[in-house]
């Protein structure tokens, strides 16, 4: 039986041309809704954002970046990472959790970037996806966000929405990433990736999505699925735990108001 989205219009068994203009439209719209979205990790270079997303796994961003300054004050490059001490290393990551697996990983990609690659991050899918710990959603958070190459983040959250939407019925990340990608022009596929994360974050949660204070209501097949009355669904947005939306501890220059302030949050006053 065809899925109606909130408008009435039935999408299921849409025809391809049908579903990529409402796929594009989605994105337009998430677009305007968050027209500041970026990376929520706090980096400066190839290294920190590499590292950073190493250690994202099963953490908030904003753990993440209350965590690196510390690490990177001490071991600031590759080489200083891959010589140092583990124990140390583990004492500086355990807020992020699972903080002896993540120390080997980031020392062991250290240690191959200062043996394999001259201390640099490389540019290339192929290249990165080869160091320890580090898979295509990581590659392509470090392709697209710190070398400007399109890539496309199936995290949980974007595995969760694309299928909420129709875009994919796949489970496997590889084939999510395939089919929602040509859907879109390559150019969007890193902004995509912004746009739907934050939403997947903000509003529409695996639990109880805020149905009722999503801005793409009338475009969703799933619409029902959680809270459809306004102000019970307004009560039900949230963020990273004991932050903003989008938060940093460093925002770029980009993200700062003319007077200087990081740009206000989505639904702040």
């Amino acid at each position: 039986m065809p899925v109606k989205g909130a408008s009435g219009a039935k999408v299921a068994g849409a025809s391809r041309t049908a579903l990529v203009r409402r796929a594009r439209r989605i994105n337009r719209e998430l677009a305007e809704v968050y027209p500041y979205a970026h990376p929520e990790l706090d980096f400066e270079n190839p290294f920190q954002l590499l590292v950073a997303t190493v250690l994202s796994a099963q953490t908030t961003d904003l753990r993440v970046n209350q965590t690196t300054p510390a690490l990177f004050a001490k071991y600031p490059g590759p080489e200083d990472l891959a010589a140092a001490n583990p124990e140390e290393v583990e004492e500086i990551l355990r807020p992020c959790g699972f903080f002896r697996a993540k120390t080997r990983s980031v020392m062991g990609l250290s240690k191959a970037l200062v043996e394999d690659h001259g201390g640099e991050v490389p540019g290339r899918l192929e290249e990165l996806v080869k160091l320890p710990g580090v898979g295509r959603k990581t590659a392509f958070v470090v392709l697209g966000n710190a070398f400007g190459r399109p890539g496309i983040t199936v995290d949980t959250h974007f595995q969760r929405l694309v299928r909420r939407w129709q875009w994919t019925e796949q489970t496997d990340p590889d084939k999510i990433e395939a089919e929602v990608g040509s859907l879109f022009p390559k150019g969007e596929w890193t902004d995509l990736s912004h746009h739907v994360i934050w939403h997947g974050r903000r509003i529409c949660h695996a639990r109880k999505p805020a149905c009722g204070a999503c801005p793409i209501a009338p475009l969703c097949p799933a619409y029902g699925e959680g809270e459809t009355d306004p102000e019970k669904a307004q009560k039900l947005l949230k963020y990273e735990k004991g932050g903003f939306p989008g938060q940093r501890l460093k925002p770029p220059q980009a993200y700062l108001d003319a007077g200087g302030k990081p740009a206000p949050p989505l639904g702040a006053a």
